[in-house]
């Protein structure tokens, strides 16, 4: 399920927002306060989180955001929900800095990578299996455990990494989407995401794919 609201009607919003109706300006930052909620929850270092509640990041990328908004009207040269996660992602990296110095981000590793029940079969196959909407307790369970492997596992990997297989797996963004805001080309970004992929089954302890298609 795609983490951004739907591209027509934030385009329909920014019209508005263009011919001076500012009922549209609360609309059309309000319809994005989730994603951006659920953006920082997964993006925030995990000692910071436990200082910092995510809805007070939000909330503040908001503001800049309504701020910034004339700036960005004037020059859109990405789609807005790549604008708001770069101030966001700006926000947190400020964040970072402030409360950990250069320092790499890490997760406490309370889990281990390698759980026998999923040793014989993908995990990512299983998180497509169990990503139906309507969860049997068990099967609610066993997800929440696949997405715990899967975050502690990509704490291993460096943070170009991280950043494409978060954008391509949790923020659901397309290749396109995801070179423009990493400011490279879309068959680079598709590399990128190769190898990120690639090395992540290697921390697994999965094959990669033989023939680089996506899980």
């Amino acid at each position: 399920m795609p983490l951004w609201p739907e591209h027509t009607i934030t385009q329909e919003l920014l019209a508005d927002v263009g011919q001076g109706k500012p009922e549209a300006v609360n609309r059309l930052l309000e319809r994005h306060r989730t994603a951006l909620r659920k953006l920082v929850q997964l993006r925030l270092d995990r000692k910071i989180a436990r200082r910092v509640d995510a809805s007070d990041v939000v909330q503040d990328v908001l503001l800049e955001a309504n701020e910034r908004l004339k700036e960005y009207m004037a020059d859109p040269r990405m789609p807005f929900h790549l604008w708001l996660r770069h101030l966001a992602k700006d926000r947190m990296i400020d964040m970072h800095r402030r409360h950990r110095g250069a320092q790499r981000r890490s997760l406490d590793r309370e889990r281990s990578l390698t759980s026998p029940q999923f040793g014989d079969q993908s995990s990512f196959d299983l998180a497509s299996q169990l990503a139906a909407s309507e969860l049997t307790p068990a099967a609610a369970s066993i997800r929440h455990e696949l997405e715990q492997r899967f975050l502690i596992a990509l704490d291993q990997l460096d943070e170009d990494d991280r950043d494409i297989l978060l954008m391509r797996h949790f923020e659901h963004l397309g290749n396109s989407e995801a070179a423009e805001a990493l400011g490279l080309s879309t068959a680079a970004a598709g590399m990128r995401h190769l190898r990120a992929l690639r090395k992540l089954r290697a921390v697994l302890g999965e094959r990669p794919s033989l023939t680089g298609e996506e899980p």
